[in-house]
């Protein structure tokens, strides 16, 4: 009967007291305390930045947008002065070559009043005539719609920012005025195209 009982399955191993039973939970126990310590360096690795850390690195950025701010600003202000610049450049130059060729049309617009001013009396009654008196006015029109108009000259103080003195004649009580003008000068705008040349008085 007792050695039934003492008869293991086919496989089964004898258990020792003390032995093979405390193996599997000392191998456990043993494992976890390595786990643990394991993990300890990798929290600190992964941790979150401290609030100082974090409220330097603020400043930080806070420091650069400031900066690229300023440099945007800056280069906005230096195009819109370049852009400035540029316009009244062209508009310079755009008058200062409308000035040349209105300057060169001057001495036409001097021939056709000479002409003008000689015209004998048949001529001036004939129908062509007529025609041809317009010629001076529509050029006329040209020139004023871009700025340009006579200078008084005839019985004003000489002028020496607009008036070209080329004789003085003795003249009682006109001292220092014009008594005629001798070339019919033009302003631009409000600066001198051709000044007036005159004959100023003395006396």
């Amino acid at each position: 009967m007792s050695d039934e009982m003492n008869t293991n399955a086919p496989g089964q191993e004898t258990p020792v007291d003390g032995v093979e039973q405390s193996d599997a939970p000392a191998a456990a126990q043993g494992d976890a305390p390595a786990a643990e310590q394991g993990d300890a360096p990798a929290a600190e690795q992964n941790g979150a930045l401290t609030t100082e850390e974090l409220q330097a690195r603020i400043a930080q950025l806070e420091k650069e947008v400031a900066e690229y701010k300023d440099s945007y600003l800056r280069a906005a202000a230096d195009y819109r002065n370049f852009k400035r610049r540029t316009e009244q450049e062209r508009a310079e130059l755009i008058r200062t070559a409308s000035a040349g060729l209105l300057l060169k049309l001057l001495p036409v617009v001097d021939d056709l009043e000479r002409a003008m001013q000689n015209v004998t009396p048949d001529v001036e009654n004939s129908a062509w005539y007529a025609g041809f008196k317009l010629i001076p006015q529509k050029l006329m029109t040209v020139l004023e719609s871009e700025g340009v108009t006579p200078i008084e000259a005839l019985g004003q103080d000489f002028d020496p920012n607009k008036h070209e003195a080329v004789i003085h004649e003795p003249a009682e009580g006109q001292e220092g005025k014009v008594i005629a003008e001798l070339q019919k000068g033009y302003m631009i705008r409000d600066k001198v195209l051709r000044p007036s040349m005159v004959k100023v008085g003395q006396g």
